[in-house]
């Protein structure tokens, strides 16, 4: 699989994610909806705006929103650590969420290997 085709297999999955998250918030306990849920939903968004932006940028600036998505997954796994703790989702839930950025992770892992070692030529 090249490049190109890897960095476009991130937008369903992405989109799959995003369709599952916006569900489970609608569910959550209202005032956590507005607030915990208004900022996962914003950092989801963003995510989704950098993955459309690395397939037009030159790829010497790709690396800089990969490295952008990647902090922001990380943000959401400790979102939804705080949700599972506070308990606002269940186990269930919890883990088809992690599972899914686990799958997101994993492309964009080897899409940072693969324009970091580019970029260093």
């Amino acid at each position: 699989m090249n490049k190109i085709e890897k960095g476009l297999m991130l937008i369903p999955k992405y989109n799959l994610y995003i369709e599952y998250m916006i569900n489970v918030i609608l569910k959550l306990p209202r005032t956590e909806k507005f607030n915990i849920g208004n900022e996962y939903k914003t950092i989801m968004y963003e995510g989704l705006k950098s993955i459309l932006y690395i397939n037009k940028l030159e790829t010497r600036y790709r690396l800089y929103y990969l490295n952008k998505i990647d902090a922001e997954l990380n943000i959401q796994r400790i979102l939804l650590r705080v949700m599972l703790k506070n308990r606002w989702i269940d186990e269930k839930k919890f883990n088809v969420a992690i599972n899914h950025i686990s799958e997101i992770g994993k492309i964009l892992g080897g899409l940072i290997k693969l324009y970091g070692k580019n970029n260093t030529k």
